[in-house]
């Protein structure tokens, strides 16, 4: 795993960037280094970074896009960190040492944002040993179902394990099974009397109870159920679909993972622009660096926040707008007066010495995810400052694709961030209904916000749900401002209007 001569250097390496981490106040779980060569570093990214995984055909998959992407001087794979207590990390065998001090110092302010960001509070802190479980329990599985069983199984719920909460991850909800039909007397609470034996058909007629039972039978079955609607669509499957235990502990585990890994995309502007942020302060600011590596880092660091046409690259948006918001907060460009000055002149100028900064920049790792960190505070000055605008793909005349500018504007620059990243720029699906026309049919409601409902997307969805509820299952959206039923029987799909 990596050449021995190399570990006490990397070891007192450790030891003195955490000491420098620390000296600027980040306060980040203990780390455990690793050294990896190429392959087994492909390996560990095919797994998500952990050692151990379930048994699945995609892991391979993924290995061997990594190892063929690598081989064709595509990308190398420089840090890798988990999000566990402590945090274990990787560094590849063969890097010089300026690279090492680099990952080391990038990967002491993910482990900072891991332990101190409110929406990674939620998260298992032992996933590492969890994620050894799941895999056990899976390989359990194939032995008792068989590899094919457990397969399709894990592709079904891989294709829904975005239709989750976010919210639901601070709820904890508990996951109770159904286990049957209720005891009628509980499940019908009628209105008897007490009376003696011998004047209970007097003071309780049965045609009267009877009656009483009907109607609360009939309330009950025209009753919307859940009540509200209901986003955790695989909490819902996992509580109220006919599912087999060992089916239903299979959900269960994918659901985990999938609120494991869900801060992680809510927060990869904040997280890789935090990391970047003190991984250049500790290497150039501490004396961390020689003079000799100076050109070997500028060059690694300008990679890792170079623009592609595109793309956004959130290591570059993250670290400038965390450098940003150090300025306004130093100089007091916030707040009344200066939202009420209109003088030009006077906001370029404008210093108050206020010193806040780097306590502001602090309280926003704290409290802040991706989605409210541009909302608050990306403003117009900065997306002038950093020439954002709105492009467009576009086809020519001769059939070839093109990117055109449609707008420079702020609000519609803004607007075009936080649409992206509104539940990661996937379909918003809730549980509407789970007895739709009283025959126990599946009715899901996807949020329109004025883009539709990508057409293969909503007919894959609902081809995974109705192979969990073996009844039929339905989305309702819109279409060309049309209200619309897209419906999976199990055999075919269907598309009809709908009034609900």
């Amino acid at each position: 795993m990596g050449s021995a001569r190399d570990f006490p250097t990397l070891s007192a390496l450790n030891t003195e960037i955490r000491a420098k981490a620390l000296s600027y106040g980040l306060d980040p779980f203990d780390l455990a280094f690793e050294v990896v060569t190429f392959d087994q570093m492909n390996e560990l990214a095919a797994f998500d970074g952990f050692p151990v995984r379930y048994p699945h055909w995609r892991f391979g998959m993924e290995y061997e896009r990594l190892r063929k992407s690598y081989a064709y001087g595509l990308h190398i794979i420089y840090e890798m960190v988990i999000n566990n207590d402590p945090c274990y990390a990787y560094l590849l065998e063969h890097n010089k040492l300026v690279d090492h001090k680099l990952v080391m110092a990038h990967v002491y302010a993910h482990s900072d944002f891991f332990k101190n960001n409110l929406w990674f509070s939620h998260t298992n802190r032992r996933m590492l040993d969890e994620m050894a479980n799941h895999g056990t329990r899976m390989h359990r599985y194939v032995d008792r179902y068989g590899a094919e069983a457990v397969e399709q199984l894990i592709d079904t719920c891989l294709s829904i394990d975005d239709l989750i909460d976010p919210n639901a991850a601070f709820e904890n909800l508990p996951i109770e099974f159904e286990h049957g039909d209720e005891d009628e007397e509980e499940a019908f609470r009628v209105s008897r009397f007490r009376a003696k034996d011998y004047m209970e058909v007097f003071v309780n007629p049965p045609g009267v109870l009877q009656a009483e039972r009907e109607h609360q039978e009939k309330e009950r079955r025209e009753q919307r159920f859940p009540v509200q609607p209901m986003r955790d669509v695989l909490y819902f499957l996992l509580t109220h679909a006919p599912l087999k235990a060992w089916q239903a502990d299979v959900l269960a585990m994918l659901r985990e993972e999938s609120y494991y890994f869900l801060p992680q995309r809510q927060t990869k502007i904040m997280n890789e622009g935090w990391a970047a942020y003190w991984h250049s302060k500790i290497m150039t600011e501490s004396g961390l660096m020689s003079p000799s590596e100076v050109v070997d880092y500028a060059d690694h660091n300008s990679g890792t926040l170079a623009i592609s046409p595109g793309q956004l690259n959130p290591y570059k948006l993250g670290v400038e707008l965390y450098r940003d918001i150090e300025e306004r907060w130093n100089t007091g460009r916030f707040g009344p007066e200066w939202d009420s000055c209109t003088s030009r002149e006077a906001r370029r100028g404008w210093d108050k010495h206020v010193g806040l900064g780097r306590q502001k920049i602090f309280e926003v790792r704290r409290v802040y995810n991706d989605l409210g960190f541009i909302d608050t505070f990306l403003d117009r000055e900065f997306a002038l400052k950093s020439k954002f605008f709105v492009y467009k793909e576009k086809e020519g005349e001769a059939g070839e694709s093109y990117y055109e500018i449609v707008s420079r504007e702020f609000d519609q620059i803004k607007q075009t961030l936080l649409f992206q990243l509104t539940n990661g720029g996937r379909p918003i699906i809730f549980v509407e209904d789970a007895n739709l026309h009283n025959r126990g049919e599946l009715l899901l409601r996807h949020q329109y916000d004025g883009l539709e409902l990508d057409k293969a997307y909503g007919q894959a969805t609902l081809a995974a749900i109705q192979s969990l509820w073996t009844r039929p299952v339905h989305i309702a959206t819109i279409y060309s401002g049309k209200s619309v039923l897209l419906s999976f029987d199990g055999k075919k799909h269907s598309e009809s209007r709908f009034e609900g």
